[in-house]
C-alpha cells in the first residue's frame, strides 16, 4: 500500500495534510505521535471510512477509488480501539465477514485462529460472556477471517488494563508473525511501537513530521 499526498478537510479544519508513505510487505508500518496528531483519521482514510479531500492511496497499483469499497474493506481490514461484537457466539463474531457473503465458514481455520489468539474452545463462549481483551483478541480474529492484504491497527491495546494489553500485544506479535501479515498500526505509545514495529512516521498536525526507522520515530 502506498499513499500519496493524502489529505482531509473537515468544515475548514484540516485533519490530515499531505500524507505520503509506503508500506512494504509483511511489516508493522507505525503512525506515532500524541493524541490529536491525526493518526485514526489518517487510519481511516486508508479503507475509505472517510472519503480524502486530496490525494488517494494504491493498493498492489490501482487507485483505490476504483476498487468496490466492501471488496476495499475486506482487503483492507481494521481492528478499532474498543471492539464492538454481534449478539451470538465467539464463533459468530469471527465468521461474520464470510457469513454475510455467503461464503463458505472453515471451521478448522476458525478454530486455528482462535487458537493462536489464546481462545482455544472459546468458539461457543457468548460474545457478551468476554472480558475487555478477550473481546479485542475477538475482533482480531474476526479481521483476519477475512484474510486481508493489510490489517489497519487502532491502538488495540490502548482500551485495556496492563496485563490485557500485554497479553494482546504478545499474541498479536504472534499472529502476525506466523501469517506473515501486513499491518499499518497506530500507537502513542513508544515502548509498543519499538516491539511491535519495523519503519514508521511521526505525524503531528496531520502532518508526517519524521519518516524512518522505529529508532528514530519515537525518539
Amino acid at each position: 500500500m502506498a499513499t500519496r499526498d493524502l489529505t482531509r478537510v473537515l468544515d475548514g479544519t484540516v485533519l490530515v495534510e499531505g500524507v505520503s508513505i509506503e508500506v512494504r510487505a509483511e511489516e508493522v508500518f507505525v503512525v506515532f505521535g500524541p493524541s490529536g496528531a491525526g493518526k485514526t483519521s489518517l487510519l481511516r482514510l486508508l479503507n475509505r471510512l472517510d472519503e480524502p479531500t486530496r490525494g488517494t492511496v494504491w493498493l498492489d497499483g490501482t487507485d483505490y477509488r476504483d476498487i468496490e469499497p466492501c471488496t476495499l474493506r475486506r482487503r483492507v481490514g481494521w481492528v478499532p480501539q474498543a471492539p464492538t461484537l454481534i449478539e451470538g457466539t465467539v464463533a459468530d463474531n469471527v465468521a461474520w465477514g464470510p457469513t454475510l457473503r455467503d461464503e463458505p465458514v472453515d471451521p478448522e481455520r476458525l478454530h486455528e485462529l482462535l487458537d493462536r489468539l489464546g481462545l482455544s474452545g472459546f468458539a461457543d463462549r457468548k460474545g457478551d460472556r468476554l472480558s475487555g481483551g478477550e473481546a479485542q483478541r475477538v475482533a482480531i480474529a474476526r479481521t483476519l477471517f477475512n484474510d486481508p492484504d493489510l490489517v489497519l491497527l487502532d491502538e488495540p491495546a490502548s482500551s485495556l488494563d496492563a496485563a490485557a494489553a500485554d497479553r494482546v500485544e504478545s499474541l498479536l506479535a504472534d499472529v502476525m508473525e506466523a501469517y506473515a501479515l501486513t499491518a499499518v498500526l497506530v500507537t502513542h505509545d513508544a515502548d509498543r511501537a519499538r516491539r511491535l514495529g519495523t519503519r514508521g512516521v511521526r505525524l503531528e498536525g496531520g502532518r508526517v513530521v519524521l519518516d524512518g526507522s522505529i529508532a528514530e520515530v519515537v525518539e
